[in-house]
């Protein structure tokens, strides 16, 4: 009678939603938390890490499941057009995908992007963030920005991929990201 009460127990148990949830995803890092010490190699060859923008400037980092795709596609030319938006703040900018370099090269290059695609293949970054989807195989389309002190300023999980670009420096303004000093308007 206790091995039946205990199985209907674990039944139960392995049948709830939180439970099922847990096992399945993960939630992305939290807002006020401390950002992963990533490091990453970029499209253009060069490895980008958090220890480089602590203290100096805040970081965005726009994760999306797969290059050349209908959405990143769509996410990664509305950062572009809004590159001169976004480079009014002081903040380095990427997106980041589970591809391979030379995929993500070769998409960026056919993007004609001004900023470089981070590269976590084996997903270990992602992993980190909160944003690796359940088959361990690509990220979900979520945006952290980051701060200058290392701390996560906001998590974007609800990404309009045609107006990324100009939501992110709406959200930077809101956030009161400083503006970048050789953006400043000498006029004012």
């Amino acid at each position: 009678m206790r091995n039946l009460i205990g199985c209907l127990a674990l039944a139960v148990c392995l049948a709830s939603p939180s439970f099922v949830m847990k096992a399945v995803a993960q939630d992305p890092i939290k807002v006020g938390a401390k950002a992963p010490e990533f490091e990453m190699k970029g499209s253009d060859g060069k490895t980008y890490a958090a220890k480089d923008f602590h203290g100096k400037q805040a970081v965005i980092i726009a994760w999306f499941p797969r290059a050349f795709t209908g959405g990143c596609t769509k996410e990664c030319k509305s950062m572009k057009d809004s590159g001169e938006l976004l480079k009014g703040y002081d903040v380095a900018y990427f997106t980041a995908s589970t591809d391979p370099v030379e995929k993500n090269a070769d998409f960026a290059k056919s993007l004609e992007l001004d900023y470089p695609i981070l590269c976590d293949p084996e997903g270990k970054n992602a992993k980190m963030f909160g944003v690796l989807k359940p088959d361990g195989k690509a990220a979900n389309r979520v945006t952290i920005i980051i701060g200058k002190d290392g701390k996560v300023l906001a998590v974007d999980d609800m990404v309009k991929t045609e107006t990324h670009g100009k939501d992110l420096a709406e959200q930077l303004a809101k956030l009161g990201v400083e503006k970048n000093p050789a953006k400043r308007n000498p006029a004012k």
